[in-house]
């Protein structure tokens, strides 16, 4: 008689329990990185249509009405929903317009988690509940550059929902100013996949932010997500040349943002939870004792200083 040699039915069993719960450990991290891959190429491209758009604008400033009355309570705005209509849709293919009260109607979701995945914040309906430091009491706001506009929301063709908090006051770079307030034109909080999660800022929620009503500059930063046991996170401080080498140290997916994607992380600090006075990598001149740009985030503030001063530090994706 032929024996024949097998598994047993326990055996079988086993290995496929076993199986099992390897694809359980393994599974879940192999998605978000293969999520994380394709929303950072989306955002790559919904940067690249936006800077494109905005390129072609001859002016960013100007759109709508935006009046009030002696308490300071606005009694007309169309700022926001005049500049898609009439700015941004002659140049970008929109497929649905949602005035503030209605953002939900462009796939806006009501609530998002800021960037460290443990605060979960109402989406903001105006340019105060984005960042109210976008109104502190200072030479911008009593000279009446920044505004306190509502919202309004717009889809793409790629499925993409766009809130907008637009300026219609905004400045050129050549402002006497050094305050960022007044200079943002339009700030754009997107979500990738609409109402789908997990809308959580640095996941499927970012931003992308017009400065300057004339040349404006178009940025779109992704801040890195802080994980304990590595460096840099906000509150770390360097000189200038320090700071730019932590965000080396990371990886060479990291670099320190320049003077205008820190402005940028500013108008929507709420979503980040930042705190402190940053480094750019934006130089005026180099060596030691040479200057390079920083950013406030508490007063929002930009200027300069010798690159051998010590501030915080915050990284960004390239």
């Amino acid at each position: 008689m032929k024996k024949f040699r097998g598994f047993t039915l326990a055996e079988v069993l086993i290995t496929l329990a076993i199986i099992g719960i390897v694809a359980a450990i393994t599974l879940p991290s192999l998605l978000v990185n293969v999520n994380e891959k394709a929303w950072d190429a989306q955002k790559k491209a919904l940067h690249a249509r936006m800077a494109q758009a905005i390129g072609q604008m001859n002016t960013l400033g100007g759109y709508g009405t935006f009046e009030t009355d002696e308490e300071g309570t606005a009694t007309e705005d169309t700022a926001a929903e005049s500049f898609i209509l009439d700015a941004l849709s002659k140049v970008y293919k929109i497929n649905n317009v949602c005035g503030a009260d209605k953002l939900s109607a462009c796939g806006v979701p009501n609530k998002i988690t800021t960037i460290n995945g443990k605060s979960e914040i109402d989406f903001p309906t105006k340019i105060s509940e984005l960042n109210e430091k976008l109104l502190i009491d200072n030479e911008i706001v009593e000279d009446g550059s920044m505004v306190d506009t509502k919202a309004a929301a717009f889809e793409t063709v790629n499925g993409e929902s766009v809130a907008v908090f637009y300026n219609p006051r905004c400045a050129s770079d050549s402002s006497s100013y050094h305050f960022v307030q007044d200079k943002m034109c339009v700030n754009f909080l997107y979500d990738l996949n609409g109402k789908e999660g997990p809308n959580q800022v640095g996941k499927d929620v970012g931003f992308i932010t017009a400065f300057y009503d004339k040349n404006p500059v178009v940025v779109a930063p992704v801040p890195y997500i802080y994980n304990y046991g590595k460096v840099p996170q906000y509150s770390d401080t360097a000189d200038a040349v320090d700071a730019a080498a932590a965000c080396k140290s990371i990886g060479e997916d990291f670099r320190l943002p320049n003077r205008d994607e820190l402005a940028s992380l500013f108008v929507n600090e709420p979503l980040l939870g930042i705190a402190g006075t940053f480094w750019s990598s934006s130089v005026i001149s180099s060596g030691a004792s040479g200057l390079a740009w920083y950013q406030s985030f508490t007063t929002g503030y930009r200027y300069y200083d010798v690159r051998s001063a010590s501030n915080s530090v915050r990284c960004i994706k390239r």
